[in-house]
């Protein structure tokens, strides 16, 4: 549908087990597929080759799961948000669930923009998939944080470049217990929880871990996303939502 008043909305979804597999595309085209299984009023962009106005978050790398992942998307009629998840999830894949949507303001900041900080749960193992002493691991986690630079190998554009990811790391905690998951030469890994800017630029779990020393995150799953302004703090779902006004919604 083009044309007609535009109705933003913003969904939170997981993406848990197996399907941490398939790519950011892929994952895309599974939300793009359960909109028209719902039959969806999506609006569509101007233009010769109009496409559906989608709208995604910060990108998950393949391989890692997340609790809180957000996509906005524009529609042409308003429809009931209090249903929209259970009307979408029956055309999603094993993994991928929608578990909360909103009316967004209009003209709300693009996710990407708006997301300045991410939590992480992290798996970790040394790196050829032996169980880390925890004591150990905070050693080396406090001697990297007190560094006024820690540098990791990132690959862009085909190469290795080494640039430092400290001013992306806000809190390393290396927790008691362990996770529940061997790995495959005995033993169970670390597990470590991080929370990490995105802005001016982010860092990946797996660059930190091999930057502080012998390290690989195992199974990362990213829990949190925050938005933060004139210091306060709000998950994506509480910012920028339109209020909540009495209507007919349309299907």
């Amino acid at each position: 549908m083009r044309g007609g008043a535009a109705n933003p909305v913003r969904l939170r979804y997981t993406k848990l087990g197996k399907i941490r597999w398939i790519s950011h595309r892929d994952v895309a085209r599974a939300l793009e597929r359960a909109f028209r299984i719902a039959q969806l009023p999506l609006a569509f962009s101007e233009g010769f080759s109009p496409r559906p106005r989608v709208s995604f978050g910060l990108a998950l790398s393949t391989g890692h799961e997340s609790e809180a992942e957000y996509v906005d998307l524009v529609l042409a009629a308003p429809v009931d948000v209090d249903v929209l998840a259970d009307r979408l999830n029956g055309g999603l894949p094993d993994g991928m669930r929608i578990v909360g949507a909103v009316a967004l303001a209009d003209r709300a900041p693009a996710l990407q923009e708006a997301v300045t900080c991410v939590e992480w749960r992290v798996d970790v193992a040394h790196g050829d998939l032996t169980d880390v002493d925890p004591a150990r691991l905070r050693e080396q986690v406090d001697a990297a944080l007190s560094r006024p630079t820690l540098e990791a190998t990132r690959r862009r554009k085909g190469r290795d470049v080494v640039e430092d990811v400290r001013p992306a790391i806000r809190r390393i905690i290396v927790c008691d217990e362990p996770s529940t998951i061997p790995l495959p030469l005995g033993g169970l890994p670390t597990v470590v929880e991080m929370e990490m800017s995105t802005q001016p630029r982010g860092a990946k779990p797996g660059e930190v871990l091999a930057a502080i020393g012998d390290f690989t995150d195992v199974r990362a799953r990213r829990t949190y996303q925050w938005i933060e302004r004139d210091g306060a703090r709000q998950e994506p779902l509480d910012a920028d939502t339109r209020p909540r006004v009495p209507e007919a919604y349309a299907s």
